[in-house]
């Protein structure tokens, strides 16, 4: 049964996850993230670089699967996801950038793209954790 803990804002929620994955890791060196992108988890990574600089906690052998990617953006695009996770994650921490994942935002057939990136995250194992954001809107995913 998952555990619901409430906080007082960002940061507190941040934390929490910055030490549960960095607990996660420690555990696990080769664990499988899956990561929300947007405005919500900001927060977690920062606290997860920190702990993992502060720590030295060796996370090249952690895989990385983002929840999403805009269709018919390049990765270096400023508004791709690729981008903002490369940004705001994966050049803070030691992650071996072969195991970052994001569906092809210029893949031709989507459904196809689709389904090579759930067959990818199967053959990774599954995701030992996800990273859900709630959007301002209420959304949550």
């Amino acid at each position: 049964m998952p555990e619901i803990i409430i906080v007082k804002n960002e940061a507190e929620a941040g934390e929490i996850y910055g030490r549960c994955v960095a607990d996660l890791i420690k555990a696990k060196p080769d664990a499988v993230l899956g990561l929300a992108t947007g405005s919500s988890p900001l927060a977690a990574y920062q606290a997860l670089a920190k702990i993992v600089k502060d720590e030295a906690i060796d996370v090249s052998g952690v895989r990385g699967f983002a929840l999403d990617e805009y269709i018919g953006l390049p990765p270096e695009d400023p508004n791709s996801y690729r981008y903002y996770m490369n940004k705001h994650l994966f050049s803070k921490i030691n992650i071996d950038m072969r195991n970052t994942n994001l569906p092809d935002g210029l893949a031709g057939d989507e459904i196809a793209e689709g389904l090579r990136y759930e067959e990818a995250i199967e053959d990774a194992g599954g995701i030992d954790l996800q990273l859900l954001g709630i959007g301002n809107d209420g959304h949550i995913g």
